[in-house]
């Protein structure tokens, strides 16, 4: 165990190569190490490509300066940003060898023992697989560098992996040049101390799930006074009694939300939710999959519609990554609440399980909450993620008992041929339930995470007194779920349109609400909630600014 603790000590993330080959049993040594790893439900899952190639290594290498680049722009100040720059953070055309470490997602298409609680548990298996593979080198006289500041989705074109083969990153390998007076790099060169002990606690007692998670409060009863000045304020202004319509009971709600005569949105907030939906696999969207993950980075990069609605109204736009199927990059525009790389399929089996359910209620509140002590007082919810109607539409069904075909609608824009193929799936879904008829227990088996999150943030942004903003037919069943766990939502909610989505006039009409438009959109995003937001805005501005009969000196007669 002594000449173990050796390796173990003198393992380095090496930077500085010499130009020595590595030699095929060197390497086929390290990989069968690799292979010996533990490997969850023994699903070899683990897959490893040499790159030998110099035009492959220059064409990562420019991947990595670019993002590098991204990288030192991220640090907190000029000294910081130049002691980043200085230091040796990738050697991938100097090392004689690449090594790319991947898992395969593949796997989880079967049942995988040690994967029901987290699908993370394949990458976890290739991590200790390529902790072996260090150690092996490290005995062997070599070493390696794990480089992991790339575009993955880039890194994955370049190397043609198909879309199920998730790398871990690029890894260089060779014979070190230096051991860096037996310290780690970093160290050495003065950017971090490793601490010399581990973190370690024990836990002595579970801790509750909190009740409040479960239960949202409910508001104090709203003041009469306030709710009679508004109607009064609204009525003596410089017009005919209700001709400004629809603008008169969004002003009178805001008002009486707010409790005040003037009321102000401030920092108003969209916040698009994104996740994938295990259903998606069985062809009920007209979209592949992987679209997700295209829009999630098409809002992160300011081109999608809901970019340009929010830069036009002034809205802050907020994206999360409920769970997406993919590992983004750092991103300081993305906020991570992933609780799995997507949904399961609901047709035979639970979406998620009752811990995943409870996480997506905790983590979505938890967003909300952050934005709101921000001193927002207005959000908005939109979402992304392929074949999130089909999860809506089952949801809407069982939770208000109209019949599924009227729930189900064409989506992304499949196909009249498509549409039926989608009933009949979903509808087989929903016969398959066999569970209990408790909503929680319904929410977990066809529930999709960013839709649970969703519920869960409208729940806390009334928690915060805030006025929410709901987007198409998506959002609305978010809402729905909301409204079950506490009908005084209701008071804070403005629905923005009206969807072409078939089932969202229905939904609407089940919850006593009239939308602010109907544009016939049904895009998503929360769109729906930028578009109609200047007329929010006008609601107030006559509210606050527009002449009363009295000081117009205006005959109301």
């Amino acid at each position: 165990m002594t000449y173990l603790d050796e390796i173990l000590k003198s393992r380095r993330d090496t930077r500085h190569f010499t130009t020595d080959e590595v030699p095929d049993a060197v390497i086929q040594k390290a990989l069968q190490a690799g292979h010996l790893a533990p490997s969850v439900g023994l699903t070899d899952a683990t897959k490893y490509y040499l790159i030998k190639s110099d035009e492959i290594k220059k064409a990562v290498k420019e991947l990595f300066l670019d993002y590098d680049t991204k990288a030192a722009n991220q640090t907190d100040s000029a000294q910081q940003k130049e002691d980043y720059k200085a230091l040796k953070l990738e050697a991938i055309q100097e090392a004689p060898l690449g090594l790319v470490i991947c898992y395969d997602r593949s796997v989880l298409n079967d049942f995988t023992i040690g994967t029901v609680g987290s699908n993370e548990a394949i990458k976890f298996s290739s991590v200790c697989a390529a902790q072996n593979i260090w150690l092996s080198l490290t005995e062997q006289g070599y070493s390696m560098g794990w480089i992991s500041i790339l575009n993955y989705y880039q890194f994955k074109q370049l190397l043609g992996l198909p879309e199920h083969i998730e790398p871990l990153g690029y890894f260089c390998v060779g014979k070190p040049a230096t051991d860096y007076d037996n310290q780690p790099m970093l160290q050495k060169l003065n950017w971090k101390q490793k601490s010399k002990a581990p973190f370690v606690e024990e836990i002595l007692v579970p801790v509750n799930y909190p009740e409040s998670l479960r239960v949202t409060k409910q508001t104090q009863t709203e003041s009469r006074s306030i709710k009679d000045a508004l109607q009064h304020k609204i009525d003596h202004k410089t017009k005919p009694l209700g001709s400004l319509g629809i603008l008169e009971k969004l002003a009178q709600q805001i008002g009486e939300l707010f409790q005040t005569l003037e009321p102000k949105i401030i920092q108003p907030n969209i916040v698009v939710f994104a996740a994938d939906h295990g259903i998606a696999v069985h062809g009920v969207s007209a979209y592949p999959q992987d679209v997700t993950r295209q829009m999630v980075t098409n809002f992160l990069e300011g081109g999608a519609a809901i970019n340009v609605f929010c830069k036009q109204n002034n809205i802050k736009l907020s994206i999360v990554d409920a769970g997406v199927n993919y590992d983004f990059p750092p991103n300081a525009n993305l906020t991570t609440t992933k609780i799995a790389k997507g949904t399961q399929s609901f047709l035979h089996g639970p979406a998620m399980s009752a811990s995943e359910l409870r996480l997506c209620f905790s983590k979505g509140a938890e967003v909300v909450d952050a934005i709101a002590k921000t001193g927002s007082n207005c959000i908005g919810f939109g979402e992304m993620g392929i074949g999130n109607t089909s999860t809506a539409s089952v949801l809407m069904s069982i939770i208000t008992n109209i019949p599924l075909q009227d729930c189900v609608g064409l989506g992304t824009g499949v196909s009249d041929e498509k549409l039926i193929q989608k009933q009949k799936i979903l509808q087989a879904a929903v016969d398959n339930y066999s569970g209990p008829e408790e909503l929680e227990e319904k929410l977990a088996y066809f529930g999709g995470f960013e839709i649970i999150q969703m519920a869960s943030g409208m729940l806390a942004a009334h928690e915060n007194n805030m006025l929410i903003l709901v987007d198409g037919f998506i959002c609305s069943v978010a809402f729905l779920i909301a409204h079950q766990k506490n009908p005084e939502i209701s008071k804070n909610a403005i629905f923005c349109h009206c969807s072409a989505e078939q089932a969202h006039v229905k939904l609407l009409d089940y919850l006593g609400v009239q939308p602010v438009l109907q544009l016939g959109l049904r895009l998503g995003e929360g769109t729906g909630c930028a578009i109609a937001f200047p007329i929010i805005q006008s609601a107030m501005a006559f509210l606050n600014e527009m002449a009363s009969f009295e000081t117009a000196g205006v005959n109301n007669k």
